[in-house]
Parts: structure tokens; C-alpha cells; sequence
């Protein structure tokens, strides 16, 4: 098992393992309310986004996939997170056990096409792993919506999550 996340070039992105020195560009996204109006609803505090960091580090050690940080290829510059994990979710239907799917993009990245193209590189690393993905979407979440059927995601259920309903896709 590999305990780093790879790094992974696509025509405009490089998606490279968190490293400690990135908490500063995660911390402000995860703190912005664009960012998080559909994920939790509320911005995170320091506290949440460093505990964040750290068990994405820590996906890649314990079950040898994770998340990525992705940047632009010619600039450098943070454009958000993307990879899988296993949160152990108490939700029915249950999916343990298949990763988990997500995406987050800074604002400034919105509707660049980079949700799509990252999350196309991740399936394409994690495919060769696993037979099976699965991602959880806040219903209202149009865009996000879109990223998933544009990979291949297919709506699976309606569900609750936390009294918030929630679609699940897999594919």
C-alpha cells in the first residue's frame, strides 16, 4: 500500500499530496460561506480545517487513498481539494466500505471546469482499485450535481444526512 497521495498531472491541473505548509489556502476556503453553503452549511473554524488537513494526510497512510490538493499546472496557484475517503458515515443506506467521492474548489475556480477535469483524474487513479465509488451531494447543489453525472456518477438514492437531504451516486 502507498502511503502518499501521488502526484497526478492533467492538462491544466497537478493534484499532489496535503502537506502541512498548505493549510493556509485550505483554511481560507473552508472558512469562505460560498464554499461551505452546501457543505455543512456553515464556514469551518481554524480548529476543524486543521483537524481537515490532517486526516487527509492521514487517509493515505491508514487506507493507502485519499484526498488531493490541486493547483494550476502554469501557475501554482490553490484551486481546491479533491479524492476519496472513508468517513464511516452513519447513514442508510450504508456505504462503507466503497470510497467516497468529493470535490471542493476555491470561488475564484468556479466554472473553470476544473471540478470535472481533477475529479476525472482521481476516478481514473482510483478505478484501478476499486470497483466501486460512491459521493454524497446536498440536494441543492446544482454544480456539484453536474460534476458527478459529467464523470459518470449516477443517482443512486435520496437520503438524510444530519436532517439535511442528500442525494447518493455511484458508479
Amino acid at each position: 500500500m502507498n502511503d502518499e497521495a501521488p502526484t497526478i498531472d492533467t492538462e491544466r491541473l497537478t493534484l499532489s499530496a496535503h502537506r502541512r505548509e498548505d493549510f493556509d489556502e485550505c483554511a481560507a476556503m473552508w472558512s469562505d460561506p460560498e464554499v461551505t453553503r452546501h457543505i455543512g452549511g456553515r464556514p469551518f473554524m481554524q480548529e476543524e480545517n486543521w483537524t481537515r488537513l490532517l486526516r487527509y494526510i492521514g487517509h493515505w497512510k491508514a487506507l493507502g487513498f485519499g484526498y488531493w490538493i490541486v493547483r494550476e499546472k502554469a501557475s501554482g496557484k490553490f484551486v481546491g481539494e479533491v479524492g476519496f475517503a472513508e468517513y464511516k458515515r452513519e447513514i442508510v443506506p450504508a456505504f462503507e466500505g466503497a470510497p467516497e467521492g468529493g470535490w471542493v474548489l476555491s470561488p475564484r475556480a468556479h466554472g473553470s471546469g476544473y471540478a470535472t477535469e481533477a475529479v476525472r483524474a482521481a476516478l481514473t487513479w482510483i478505478d484501478t482499485r476499486f470497483s466501486r465509488t460512491v459521493c454524497m451531494i446536498d440536494s441543492g447543489n446544482v454544480a456539484s450535481i453536474r460534476v458527478a453525472e459529467k464523470c459518470g456518477y449516477k443517482q443512486w438514492t435520496n437520503a438524510s444526512y444530519k436532517g439535511t437531504p442528500v442525494l447518493l451516486f455511484e458508479r
